[in-house]
């Protein structure tokens, strides 16, 4: 009897299955949805304190490392580019395991709500002796405005998502090595205070910790293979 000969799908055909079984069940489709606004509405809110920030940005205070280190000019690509590569693996994850995108969004949105408000209520200015980003955007200018300084969202996001696929040792790694780089770039740069860095650890792994508690049918989710039925 002949062995038949059985081809394993690809990426991008397992994927495509996943999105077939999800679109097709409304509950899913509506929680994605709505993360996905809650996501788009924290992004704002971020632009929105990040401007008013820098806008009613104080004088600049002492630094235990930045008054000691001189700044460290060529790590302005790394700041801007460095981030957006972090969001575009975000995408990335989100597209191709989308049942994994509620729980995701979810917390990061509660993240980047709660860093709006402690930018809103901290007004230091930047440290006078720092790199400057040339960002011709207004879009990304509203996030490298350089007034949001407490606390750091470049250590803050890649921790985060750390958090989130600690389960995944690649991930887990990948995430925790580009939180460390972008938490070293912004003080060799002199864009955030080292406060800024060391208590983005802390407050992500609190929101986290709340995060699990308030989503914990999205978390259930992330893990969960089979697809709930729903009309």
């Amino acid at each position: 009897m002949q062995e038949e000969t059985i081809v394993p799908e690809g990426w991008s055909s397992r994927a495509w299955q996943r999105h077939k079984e999800i679109w097709s069940n409304r509950e899913i489709f509506f929680s994605i949805l709505l993360s996905l606004v809650a996501i788009a509405l924290s992004a704002a809110a971020n632009a929105f304190s990040d401007l008013y920030a820098t806008e009613k940005a104080s004088s600049s205070v002492t630094d235990i490392i930045l008054s000691n280190v001189p700044v460290v000019t060529g790590v302005e690509d790394i700041f801007v580019y460095g981030a957006l590569a972090v969001v575009l693996l975000i995408a990335i994850l989100c597209i191709l395991h989308p049942k994994r995108a509620p729980f995701t969004l979810y917390t990061l949105s509660l993240v980047f709500f709660v860093r709006a408000i402690f930018v809103s209520l901290t007004h230091i200015g930047p440290y006078p002796d720092h790199v400057i980003i040339d960002v011709h955007s207004k879009i990304l200018l509203a996030f490298f405005g350089g007034g949001d300084q407490f606390f750091s969202g470049h250590t803050t996001l890649p921790f985060m998502m750390a958090l989130i696929y600690w389960h995944d040792r690649l991930l887990r790694y990948i995430f925790l090595a580009a939180s460390v780089i972008l938490g070293v770039v912004v003080l060799l740069g002199h864009l955030h205070y080292t406060i800024d860095v060391l208590s983005a650890f802390f407050i992500s792994y609190s929101v986290y910790a709340m995060a699990l508690w308030l989503f914990p049918k999205e978390r259930a989710l992330f893990f969960n293979n089979k697809i709930p039925s729903g009309s």
